[in-house]
């Protein structure tokens, strides 16, 4: 398959490279000699697959020279994955983003537990083989979000493990109207309890043990929070529940209000917080943004949305991953044997539909900024 040309695509200008420097060439193949195009199955466009032609093409060396096609194609399709490339280590994955994106970014505001691999280099999670884990778009609660993730599969499960992907455009004209008009009108609030035992504590969380940094953050994250006691920390924000893409202009159902919410968890996990928190003091729930409950039968139906969306692809060793964080949401099958999965972000964006609530909150935390303390 002729690989897609986006050089008409007006897209495309919005990412043209602003680096200077002289790139390494390749010589005498084209673009469409080096690699080819395909998708998984007839009829399915997420993702676009890309593979070489060549035995041991460097993904960093190749996404080097053809940054635009990859952007603009991403734009296109929500995802792509690398196959066949030579990426099978960390170090090179690190490469293929700077090659692509820049820097990698540090994990803030944490939710999911991860490790450091190196660098900003993470394990894509750390979550029992066991547990499934739902559709959502990396830090929809934040008021900075990435816009790229890159996953790189090292060594694939024995079983499972696959990471489905669902287009958020699709999801949200899946959901009934009258559904997405409250959530639009309501916003979604997401309630965070930290030092009662369960889920991650503050200090991980923040990167810190300071408090009044931790207090900082929150002013100018637009999070509101208090101190339950000297180290036990509630915190809610309230967030609009869909985005339009800064680039493409699409409609997106952009938010964690489905995956954070009790009744998302596995019977056994959430019958088991329940016997032992109050619904107010649970590490993580969601309402609707005036802080009302949501109805059974919404959340039901956005589930449904999800799963419907969503496809699956097995990995292979060497894989990598590309998604627009706000196009493709991304969840993960449990799996029987060992797995290792490694995952970046990067192209902070900080997002102008959460507005200022307070004057004397002051100016809003820049994109991944960093803290300035001395325990971070």
């Amino acid at each position: 398959m002729k690989a897609p040309d986006p050089k008409n695509d007006p897209l495309k200008s919005r990412w043209i490279s602003r680096r200077s420097h002289v790139r390494p060439k390749t010589i005498g193949l084209t673009q469409e000699e080096l690699i080819e195009t395909s998708f998984l199955e007839p009829g399915q466009t997420l993702p676009l697959v890309i593979q070489p032609t060549l035995l041991r093409l460097s993904l960093p060396m190749w996404a080097a020279n053809n940054r635009d096609f990859i952007q603009a194609n991403c734009l296109k399709y929500g995802a792509i994955l690398f196959r066949n490339f030579d990426t099978d280590a960390a170090a090179a994955f690190e490469r293929a983003i700077e090659a692509i994106s820049g820097r990698a970014l540090e994990y803030r505001e944490r939710s999911s537990p991860r490790s450091k691999v190196q660098g900003n280099i993470y394990t894509s999670t750390d979550y029992p083989a066991e547990q499934t884990i739902f559709p959502h778009n990396e830090h929809s609660y934040a008021l900075s979000v990435p816009l790229k993730l890159y996953f790189c599969c090292l060594l694939p499960a024995q079983q499972g493990g696959e990471t489905p992907l669902a287009d958020t455009r699709k999801v949200f004209t899946r959901i009934d109207p009258g559904i997405r008009d409250r959530f639009i009108e309501k916003k979604w609030m997401y309630v965070r309890n930290f030092g009662d035992g369960f889920g991650l504590d503050w200090q991980t969380v923040f990167q810190t043990t300071d408090p009044t940094v931790v207090e900082e953050y929150c002013k100018r994250g637009r999070i509101e929070y208090e101190w339950k006691d000297r180290n036990r920390l509630r915190t809610r924000q309230v967030r609009p529940a869909v985005a339009r893409h800064p680039y493409t202009g699409e409609m997106v159902w952009f938010n964690h209000a489905t995956f954070f919410h009790i009744s998302t968890l596995a019977a056994p996990i959430r019958e088991g917080l329940l016997s032992e928190l109050k619904t107010e003091d649970l590490p993580n729930n969601t309402y609707y943004g005036d802080g009302t409950d949501i109805e059974p039968a919404v959340l039901d139906e956005l589930r449904t949305a999800y799963l419907e969306e969503s496809v699956a692809f097995e990995w292979k060793q060497g894989d990598v991953v590309l998604l627009d964080n706000m196009l493709t949401a991304h969840a993960r099958r449990p799996f029987l044997g060992p797995r290792k999965v490694i995952f970046g972000m990067a192209e902070p964006y900080t997002r102008t539909d959460i507005q200022l609530e307070a004057a004397e909150l002051g100016p809003p935390i820049d994109s991944h900024e960093e803290l300035t303390n001395g325990n971070h």
